[in-house]
């Protein structure tokens, strides 16, 4: 008898999610917890302060506040932290996973999809699941083939795979226990953000805005895989009907003809989840194409570039708010959705929080959408500031350059004033913690613009705007690029204290109650602060770049730090030069955990080649090679490098053999020979005048860029 009354409170508290008496879920607690490997339910998922030393979701809670309880390490004596161990991952790309522990047990992922398992006091590695993502797939990855975690539910682990999967896996063995496609094959659709498991639900989103796709957000059962919802963040096609009654007011507000290219607006990071409400909480990317035809200029594309709510249990709308309406410079407002009780006006209010991509922090009502705050963390040049009533932006009219027609530099840019590196809420300090930047982008409109298949479809001049040759302008661009750690405080609406960094495009947040945060930078280290007031207490040399957040957990007693390192994501890819600014860094990927009188060693990292290639000694048509930038900007730039100056991640086609071989040029670009590594065939979109084109232009990069180095 009372097994079975276990049974039911498990049933209660991890399959439906709903009330139960003291009895059950003290039944529940003592009962579950340790019977099975991860065998988290919905008592553990809301109540994680009860067991802080797991870190049972990639935000640490459904509140995504990146925050720990534990305080064994503290700003006295973080000092003596010292590398525990580490495990050196099988993927050279960006590593933006931020791991789950469970029962001393470590779950992570890394780039390509894979999954992995530790032990997490030893690092003793005790499987690895890789989904075999076929390597074309990482044409439609915009921002690299990398993964945010894993769910936790019930003894399985739930995993996104960049290819649109959703697999359960069996959490001691990682087996596959279930498989189901979550999108449209025909479409280039791919899934990098961390699902959320809440009331027998599994939740994820997708991405791939910029190809030609329509967002939305679906919930599948934990069991069995099966569809329960889909809520769309795109009206489709009006002679369709609409799938809602929002939809049908959202189409009223896009431009014409919208649903030709998918719209965009797709929901690519994480989620919140207040349980009390019942409400689930996600951001929205941007319009797709970005620019637009001055005819189309008014529209605000609903529910674009928004914060949205929906009921879980249906998947219904519940209330949206616009951060930037008729989006066009790719403001999405996926960035880190974080729940908390603030006192503002001297009263405790429910708040959802977000230091949005442009440039704004907003702090809302969680029940009902309603704006509380939205002030400027970084600088802002494209609005003059937020209406207080309406939430409404005042865009400055030179910021619209799709109707001026002239090149606009914005402030912040595409990269934003905060991306999706997580953020953090320390309820110790009050203090939110934001990995903030400043990177500037020209926009132009490009008036010739037609969608096309194998090419980022944003609907700008990427080939006028692309960094010119000239060391100087070079410089001065480099120079205009910051990036720093920024404790935010959300209810007096002012920054408290920043940690200059040296240049953009650094690591997630983790604040914990010892009085510490915890970040990764760009330039290679792993650094501890003091909260209160952002001293520079602790460092580690991490030998790559560190854009994932930490998280950390106790075994035994013992607390330990794990972070993934490994350089990577949108800014190493595409930003060509600019993404020197911290250093050239080299991706190497690892798991890093640390505990006070650690004394595990990095390797030796292996001598890096310093020898530049001389460039083909032919004459370049300057005609040919301006074509071949046109059109190497709009299909080769988002990997191989603004200007072609690869970040580091990819190959640097300036110093591919390929350029002295024309074979070897025809067997990679029109023959596909790399279609495995992410080099697909490109033969369907270029001719064969048009692939010359492109090598032309590289090889005059090339020999550009050996004459600027032997000055």
């Amino acid at each position: 008898m009372r097994r079975a009354l276990i049974f039911v409170a498990i049933a209660l508290l991890g399959g439906a999610g709903v009330l139960a008496g003291p009895r059950v879920v003290a039944a529940a607690r003592a009962g579950t917890p340790r019977a099975r490997r991860a065998w988290v339910t919905a008592y553990r998922l809301t109540h994680p302060n009860a067991e802080p030393q797991n870190w049972l979701s990639t935000g640490h809670d459904y509140s995504d506040t990146w925050f720990s309880p534990l305080k064994a390490i503290d700003d006295r004596n973080v000092g003596g932290l010292g590398l525990a161990w580490h495990d050196d991952l099988d993927t050279h790309r960006g590593q933006e996973a931020t791991p789950v522990v469970v029962d001393g047990v470590m779950y992570t992922t890394s780039a390509w999809s894979k999954v992995q398992a530790f032990n997490a006091v030893t690092g003793r590695r005790l499987w690895q699941f890789d989904p075999k993502v076929p390597g074309r797939i990482a044409i439609y990855a915009c921002c690299d083939v990398v993964n945010r975690g894993v769910a936790v539910w019930m003894g399985r682990l739930y995993l996104a795979t960049l290819d649109g999967r959703l697999i359960a896996l069996d959490a001691r063995t990682g087996r596959p226990v279930w498989s189901v496609l979550t999108v449209d094959p025909r479409r280039p659709y791919t899934v990098t953000g961390a699902p959320l498991a809440v009331a027998g639900r599994i939740i994820i989103g997708n991405a791939g805005a910029e190809y030609g796709v329509r967002g939305y957000v679906s919930a599948y059962d934990a069991a069995t895989g099966k569809l329960l919802w889909r809520f769309y963040t795109v009206p489709g096609d009006p002679a369709k009907g609409f799938e809602s009654a929002v939809l049908a007011r959202a189409a009223k507000t896009w431009p014409p003809g919208w649903w030709r290219s998918g719209g965009g607006a797709t929901v690519w990071n994480t989620f919140s989840y207040d349980p009390d409400l019942g409400l689930l909480y996600f951001g929205t990317g941007n319009i797709q194409p970005w620019g637009r035809m001055p005819s189309g200029a008014p529209a605000d594309g609903l529910l674009s570039a928004s914060i949205v709510a929906v009921h879980v249990a249906t998947g219904q709308y519940a209330w949206h708010f616009q951060t930037t309406p008729g989006d066009r410079w790719d403001y999405d407002s996926t960035q880190t959705l974080t729940l908390a009780t603030l006192t503002i006006d001297g009263r405790p209010r429910k708040v959802i929080m977000q230091a949005a991509k442009n440039g704004y922090f907003y702090v809302l009502d969680r029940a009902t959408g309603r704006l509380l705050a939205a002030r400027n963390f970084v600088p802002v040049n494209w609005s003059r500031g937020i209406d207080p009533q309406t939430g409404r932006p005042e865009v400055k009219p030179e910021a619209f350059y799709d109707v001026t027609g002239q090149v606009w530099v914005g402030t912040p840019g595409a990269a934003g004033g905060h991306n999706w590196q997580p953020m953090s809420f320390s309820p110790v300090t009050g203090l939110v913690y934001i990995p903030a930047q400043e990177v500037s982008f020209p926009y132009l409109l490009d008036r010739a613009f037609e969608p096309q298949a194998l090419a980022t479809n944003m609907g700008i001049d990427q080939a006028a705007t692309s960094l010119p040759p000239d060391p100087k302008i070079r410089a001065q661009a480099l120079a205009g690029l910051k990036g720093y750690l920024s404790a935010w405080d959300p209810v007096a609406e002012r920054e408290v204290w920043r940690a200059p960094l040296a240049g953009p495009w650094n690591g997630g947040v983790l604040s914990t109650a010892g009085n510490l945060v915890f970040e990764g930078n760009a330039a290679g280290s792993f650094v501890a602060y003091r909260a209160s007031d952002g001293k520079r207490l602790w460092s580690f040399a991490a030998e790559t770049g560190i854009i994932a957040a930490p998280m950390t957990f106790a075994v035994a007693g013992k607390q330990y730090v794990t972070v993934l390192a490994g350089w990577g994501g949108i800014f190493p890819l595409a930003a060509g030069e600019l993404s020197f600014k911290s250093g050239r860094q080299v991706n190497r990927s690892r798991v890093l955990t640390f505990a006070l009188g650690g004394t595990d060693r990095l390797p030796a990292a292996p001598p890096e080649p310093t020898s530049v290639v001389p460039p083909p000694a032919v004459r370049v048509d300057p005609a040919l090679a301006a074509q071949g930038a046109q059109e190497y900007a709009r299909r080769c730039g988002s990997c191989h490098g603004d200007g072609a100056v690869s970040g580091g991640l990819v190959p640097d086609l300036r110093y591919s053999a390929a350029l002295r071989s024309e074979e070897f040029w025809n067997a990679v670009v029109d023959g596909g020979a790399f279609e495995s590594e992410g080099m697909v065939s490109f033969k369907s979109v270029l001719s064969a005048a048009q692939q010359a084109a492109v090598r032309a232009y590289l090889i005059e990069r090339a020999q550009q860029s050996y004459a600027a180095s032997a000055h």
